[in-house]
């Protein structure tokens, strides 16, 4: 009908395409219509072929339900156990590794305290070592000065005596 349209003269053409328009739209919203129609009936004999043999196999289904939801509760709860076994372990390590770094705190205060100890002696005994190394000066210097003394008083003598038994 669209090519008879077309090819007829321009002043007819125009109307006859205008109608063929509306009569495409309307044969559109009709097998628009039809086929909700009939997939509505097909959607509804399907749920009730459902529901029928639902009620047939219940009590197998239900059956077999139950051993699968008991399995999986058995699963669950023996997951349970063991994420609480884990937790608990995971408690008592924590703990564990808590006090063990309370000793090697303790253990490092303990070294710190050593080596400032350490540290401090170290100094003494420096101070020490020069003090000693002044008294030993000191004490070798009284020597020379002791020894010049005696000496000097042994030249003395001699010179007093030589004077005395020649003179």
């Amino acid at each position: 009908m669209d090519l008879e349209a077309r090819s007829l003269q321009p002043s007819i053409k125009a109307t006859l395409l205008a109608k063929l328009r509306e009569y495409k739209h309307y044969l559109n919203n009709l097998k628009t219509d039809v086929k909700r129609i009939t997939s509505t009936d097909t959607n509804q004999a399907a749920r009730d072929e459902l529901l029928e043999s639902g009620i047939d196999g219940t009590t197998t289904v239900s059956a077999d339900q139950k051993g699968r939801l008991l399995m999986s509760t058995e699963r669950l709860n023996q997951s349970t156990d063991r994420i609480k076994e884990s937790r608990r372990t995971m408690l008592e390590t924590e703990e564990l590794g808590v006090s063990i770094l309370q000793d090697l705190h303790q253990q490092r205060q303990s070294l710190l305290h050593a080596h400032s100890t350490l540290h401090a002696v170290d100094d003494n005994i420096s101070k020490s070592k020069k003090i000693l190394t002044t008294i030993s000066r000191r004490i070798n210097k009284n020597k020379l000065i002791l020894s010049s003394i005696i000496g000097a008083l042994i030249l003395a003598i001699l010179i007093i005596l030589y004077i005395k038994l020649v003179g």
